[in-house]
């Protein structure tokens, strides 16, 4: 059963292992998160630029507006089905697994279709506003962004607690 953040900003979040609690994560974990998931983005981008390829068959010319809004498109599209189908399924993108950080909605339940691409959408905004909508957390009690805020979703660490008995094993 989920429960709603107390005035300490800790609170249980559904999760596979019933021994994991979270709390919001800070901004160094967040950045850490996204340089992580810069690696299958690059990988995502290239296969972004074969599509492109594909489809002008082998003539993309990026100084043309067309070439450039194609690849930008393609660009973006596997970008969002990144995050996306990552926050979906399990709410962590490979770099948020590395770190045990997760979305979750407000309430500690898994992130739905349409909040996920919501969170997207305006993450795209905050970025766009030069970051401020990613350096918001530093400042907000629940350490959200700008996108988790219009989502309502949280980033949370998941904490390992320590097993039942683990004392008497020692």
């Amino acid at each position: 059963m989920p429960q709603t953040p107390d005035s300490s900003s800790q609170f249980s979040a559904p999760a596979q292992d019933p021994k994991e609690s979270a709390t919001p994560a800070h901004f160094g974990l967040r950045l850490i998160a996204a340089v992580y998931d810069l690696l299958p983005l690059l990988a995502l981008w290239f296969v972004a630029a074969v599509i492109a390829l594909l489809v002008t068959g082998g003539e993309l010319d990026v100084r043309s507006l067309g070439d450039k809004l194609l690849m930008q498109g393609c660009v973006l599209a596997l970008t969002a089905l990144y995050f996306i189908a990552s926050w979906l399924r399990g709410g962590q993108t490979v770099g948020m697994r590395a770190w045990r950080l997760r979305v979750v909605a407000a309430d500690g339940t898994p992130v739905t279709p349409s909040r996920a691409l919501l969170r997207f959408v305006a993450a795209l905004v905050a970025l766009a506003a030069g970051g401020l909508g990613f350096l918001w957390c530093l400042i907000d009690s629940d350490r959200r962004g700008w996108h988790d805020i219009a989502a309502g979703t949280l980033l949370v660490r998941m904490e390992k607690q320590r097993a039942e008995g683990l004392e008497e094993q020692g």
